[in-house]
């Protein structure tokens, strides 16, 4: 990252679920491929120096319980990447992951400075990629946080480019907000959806950019 000072105070940064449970490094039990050391430095170095710049971070949770529905091992018979219906939508089996109080649900990015957690997933019943709701249509507390903060832009990057970090992208481009992702300090599950993911945002009218100084 280079020295760009971003200067507009209606600026924030959203770091989506850089999570042991995602990562390579933690061998997780979903680990997004290229999540080793190098990628966690990349993404701390950036986060810490945001931090300096004095923007304000927001850190997305996944805090699943253990009965949750997007768990393979809660629905017998089904493998692991398997999409099956649940109450008439489609629903990806996941290994167990990001459970409430486990190691595997732990940030990764240690930043000290003014940041903010917002966790997601909580409710058994419904997965939650997007940062500002789930897929039961319940909001997170992001979008009231951010409004609190007087924020209008969006700085976005994490894990993975294809699930959580398009879906909080595009939602909060719905609910009002001007979106930047940066796809040098995101990780995608695989290079297909990845490179759908990428369409789809810039689709959205998100900017995507190789790095916070391009």
């Amino acid at each position: 990252m280079g020295e760009q000072v971003f200067s507009n105070e209606n600026t924030g940064v959203i770091v989506v679920d850089v999570q042991a449970d995602f990562t390579e490094l933690k061998s997780g039990t979903l680990a997004v491929p290229g999540t080793d050391v190098q990628y966690l430095e990349a993404v701390e170095t950036a986060t810490r120096q945001i931090l300096q710049q004095g923007l304000p971070v927001y850190f997305t949770q996944d805090w699943h319980p253990a009965d949750h529905v997007s768990f393979f091992t809660n629905n017998p018979g089904t493998e692991p990447l398997q999409v099956i219906e649940v109450d008439r939508r489609p629903q990806v089996m996941w290994p167990p992951h990001c459970v409430q109080n486990t190691s595997g649900a732990e940030i990764l990015v240690a930043a000290p400075g003014p940041t903010k957690r917002v966790r997601k997933g909580m409710d058994p019943k419904f997965d939650s990629y997007s940062g500002f709701a789930d897929d039961g249509g319940r909001k997170t507390e992001m979008d009231n946080l951010l409004r609190q903060d007087g924020i209008k832009n969006l700085i976005i990057y994490g894990l993975a480019t294809d699930y959580c970090v398009k879906a909080t992208a595009i939602d909060a481009v719905d609910a009002g907000y001007k979106v930047t992702v940066i796809e040098g300090l995101s990780k995608g599950v695989a290079p297909e959806t990845t490179a759908q993911a990428l369409e789809d945002m810039k689709a959205k009218g998100i900017i995507v950019k190789a790095d916070l100084d391009v």
